[in-house]
């Protein structure tokens, strides 16, 4: 009985073992698939503020919850279904669908460059317009769709190794604890300063904290802004310089990688470091090249197409000074006719 009892406890300390060691194994990698999606983490972060600047402070919180429980929804019925069944039936066609996602980035990232450049917000974001927030909420998690999308491809490659059942609970954490980290960062950077402006209104130095932390915001959702901006277009360039060369086209991967080496071999102690910041900036470089060619292309087509209509239908109703251009009489018709101007025979 008791030979019985301590094999039992024996067998269920292998099995307690094994469950740990699997934990770990997740746990690692999902940090390091997470890692690999941290550009586009830092995009959602500074992209997701927006959609609360015009509400009242008390719906602030309530509205990101919405959001966060949407995203939430988007990765775990719509995208990780979707992954898996791609990475177990037809993996060949994750490199491509990794290098499309990786080519909106480079969009995304060269149109928020050339909105600064050209002194205009990028999809009309400069055009305030106050959204029920039903509307609000469909709006940011159609976008988060395509970020976590991203997100999840980025990580999922990874992981492509992996057995099903691994690759199922890598991106499941992958999938929960960045949500968490986005969108529980978006709440403390929307209500920073709201934060601020309750300490401005104690005393001593408490009151110097706030309004120094009021002061701070601006600067904080600008470097935001800039700093998701280039993660965007470095690892949209990534993506696709990593793409090609498991796409048997070479040539650019091979460039980089040997000006990485041998910036890496001149460079002694600091090698790693400088051979990795020789990556990153070939990376963004070739990201915002692609994603030029691409804005280029949308505003030469899809974008003119919609200007156009709303172009021909505003001259069509309303003068240069906002006036509605009266009717001509029924007598101004006919003098303009041409029949009525020819000579009668």
């Amino acid at each position: 009985m008791a030979g019985g009892l301590v094999a039992l406890l024996d067998d269920v300390a292998v099995l307690a073992r094994a469950a740990a060691a699997s934990i770990d194994d997740i746990g690692a990698g999902a940090a390091k698939a997470g890692a690999k999606a941290a550009g586009v983490v830092v995009d959602d972060a500074a992209v997701t503020p927006q959609y609360v600047r015009s509400l009242a402070a008390e719906r602030e919180l309530p509205i990101i919850k919405r959001i966060a429980l949407g995203s939430l929804r988007n990765k775990f019925f719509i995208i990780l279904p979707a992954m898996l069944l791609l990475s177990q039936f037809v993996p060949w066609l994750l490199t491509p669908i990794l290098m499309l996602g990786g080519a909106y980035l480079c969009y995304e990232g060269a149109e928020k460059v050339w909105a600064k450049i050209a002194h205009h917000d990028a999809h009309g974001a400069g055009e305030e317009k106050v959204q029920d927030e039903t509307t609000l909420v469909s709006g940011a998690v159609r976008t988060d769709l395509i970020l976590s999308a991203e997100i999840m491809v980025i990580s999922l490659n990874e992981v492509i190794n992996e057995a099903f059942w691994s690759r199922l609970a890598i991106l499941a954490v992958v999938a929960v604890v960045i949500t968490v980290m986005v969108y529980g960062v978006v709440a403390l950077i929307v209500k920073m300063d709201d934060a601020g402006l309750r300490l401005s209104q104690r005393s001593g130095a408490v009151a110097t904290f706030g309004r120094g932390l009021v002061r701070a915001m601006p600067v904080v959702l600008t470097v935001l802004t800039v700093v998701g901006t280039a993660a965007m277009l470095w690892v949209g360039g990534h993506i696709l310089l990593l793409g090609t060369n498991e796409l048997n086209l070479h040539f650019l991967y091979e460039a980089v990688h040997h000006v990485e080496v041998a910036a890496h071999d001149s460079t002694g102690a600091l090698g790693g470091l400088v051979g990795w910041i020789v990556n990153t900036v070939a990376s963004a470089i070739l990201g915002l090249i692609v994603g030029a060619l691409v804005v280029l292309v949308m505003t030469l087509t899809l974008h003119r197409r919609k200007s156009k209509p709303a172009a021909a239908t505003a001259a069509a109703t309303t003068r240069t000074d906002g006036t509605i251009p009266a009717q001509p009489s029924r007598a101004a018709q006919r003098r303009d006719d041409p029949a009525d101007r020819a000579p009668r025979g």
